[in-house]
């Protein structure tokens, strides 16, 4: 009798953990699914600004360009904003639709591979592919006039590229790999059983994840080669992205062109919870 009632306990709890597994995906794969061209239109539709969307060709892959400006006026400095891990260029809607900020410089994101239009594209893994990628997108921009803006694996990717910007703006930027927690989340994308059910915007975010540790390292003396003055503003209760990250960066930059700006009890969604903050440091790098 108790060996029944066991096996028919596993059974239940075994079902239930696969049919919220199973909710759980739905819900990833509704919140996190990349937007068509119309449908990220059709976000702006209420907004004072209106994107064009364009698209540029690496290695075969198309890549999507959100500029907030038809054409843009060489006159004011360029915004590049960069999303992380998941993510996609949407991510930074509330700064692209500013009215402030459109009217101090223009506004540019785009959709790193493995996030944009085709899923079945995967991920680079490469830092060095991902600083391809942005120097495709900025080469006709003046670096000097270009403040880069890099959220999380967003904010690697600016710290890396080697070129001399007017400014580089880090939020919440992953530096160093022996600090990447690896939840146990993460086992959903390593389990076979599970892996299926995973969509694959996280599963690419997942693979970026796993290869922090070997590609991070690569950059350990590379990360202040360009001269740019170097921003960051991290949430020091981050616990996606250790505020230890930026405490490291504080150490390997001189004094005069680096900055750390802590955000007390802040968390990893900085982005959309300090929203003002971020405007307001975005518009001094701009002036200044």
């Amino acid at each position: 009798m108790k060996k029944k009632w066991v096996k028919k306990t596993g059974k239940i709890v075994g079902y239930s953990l696969l049919v919220l597994i199973l909710i759980f995906s739905f819900l990833l794969y509704r919140f996190t699914r990349t937007k068509s061209d119309q449908e990220v239109l059709d976000t702006f539709k209420e907004e004072a600004f209106q994107p064009t969307i364009n698209y540029f060709n690496f290695k075969n892959k198309k890549i999507r360009v959100i500029q907030m400006q038809k054409e843009l006026d060489t006159s004011l400095p360029n915004l590049i904003f960069i999303h992380g891990s998941p993510g996609s260029g949407l991510d930074f809607k509330r700064y692209l639709s500013d009215t402030l900020l459109n009217a101090k410089a223009n506004l540019i994101t785009y959709d790193r591979i493995g996030y944009g239009m085709d899923s079945k594209v995967e991920v680079l893994n490469s830092i060095d592919q991902e600083i391809e990628v942005l120097h495709q997108l900025i080469q006709n921009y003046s670096e000097v006039n270009t403040i880069l803006i890099g959220y999380s694996y967003g904010g690697t990717i600016a710290t890396a590229s080697p070129k001399n910007y007017k400014s580089k703006l880090l939020l919440a930027p992953a530096i160093k790999g022996e600090l990447e927690p690896m939840y146990w989340v993460l086992n959903l994308y390593k389990w076979k059983l599970t892996r299926p059910l995973v969509p694959n915007v996280f599963k690419y975010a997942a693979q970026e994840k796993f290869k922090h540790r070997t590609e991070l390292v690569k950059f350990e003396n590379k990360w202040a080669i360009s001269s740019s003055y170097v921003t960051s503003i991290h949430g020091n209760l981050d616990r996606i992205v250790p505020y230890k990250n930026s405490l490291f960066l504080k150490n390997i930059f001189d004094k005069n062109r680096f900055e750390l700006i802590p955000i007390e009890k802040g968390s990893h969604a900085l982005i959309w919870t300090d929203f003002e903050l971020i405007k307001n440091k975005i518009i001094t790098l701009i002036e200044n």
